[in-house]
């Protein structure tokens, strides 16, 4: 199967996505320890009113789209309409959750106050990851516009071999007679 435009890009960011969430799920959990600790006059972490919600979506986010992006490897290693109904759903959810988080991360920068260093990253972190996501959530899909970018949800021919075709014909012919032993 030749390769396609969609794949050879949705690849690497799909790399760079993964790479991103789990560093999102690092600061995220470092961040809600101290947040249940109760230490937010820590010098790297800070906080208003919108950090509790924050710190909650982005944890969440961090995960589904690490999840997602397991999913979305194994959609990118084979490129079958199937994976990507897996891979096009996990994904809409991490960017969904993503989205969520990067409300709330601009609602805790317009409040303003103190935020540490942390913070500080876990938002940048969250407001890049919210394009990059909906890039690839769109390159994966791409395949919906024309098959030189990916497999569809139109393509009516996956799991079946050429029109007309006898499946069993297609395994190896006749079936075998034996005998028991």
């Amino acid at each position: 199967m030749a390769q396609t435009v969609g794949r050879n890009v949705a690849a690497p960011l799909l790399f760079l996505n993964l790479i991103m969430y789990l560093i999102v799920v690092g600061f995220a959990s470092w961040c809600v320890n101290r947040y249940i600790n109760g230490q937010t006059n820590h010098p790297s972490f800070g906080g208003n009113g919108a950090t509790s919600f924050f710190l909650t979506f982005s944890m969440l986010a961090g995960v589904v789209g690490v999840v997602s992006k397991l999913a979305g490897g194994s959609h990118i290693r084979a490129w079958r309409n199937d994976s990507l109904a897996a891979a096009g759903s996990s994904s809409l959810i991490a960017w969904a959750l993503t989205a969520l988080a990067f409300g709330f991360a601009c609602k805790e920068i317009n409040i303003g106050g103190h935020r540490g260093w942390r913070l500080r990253v876990l938002e940048a972190f969250i407001i890049i990851l919210t394009f990059t996501q909906l890039l690839y959530l769109v390159l994966i899909h791409a395949g919906l516009f024309s098959s030189k970018y990916g497999p569809g949800y139109r393509d009516t021919d996956y799991g079946m071999g050429a029109a007309g075709v006898d499946p069993a014909h297609h395994k190896g012919g006749a079936a075998v007679v034996g005998s028991r032993v």
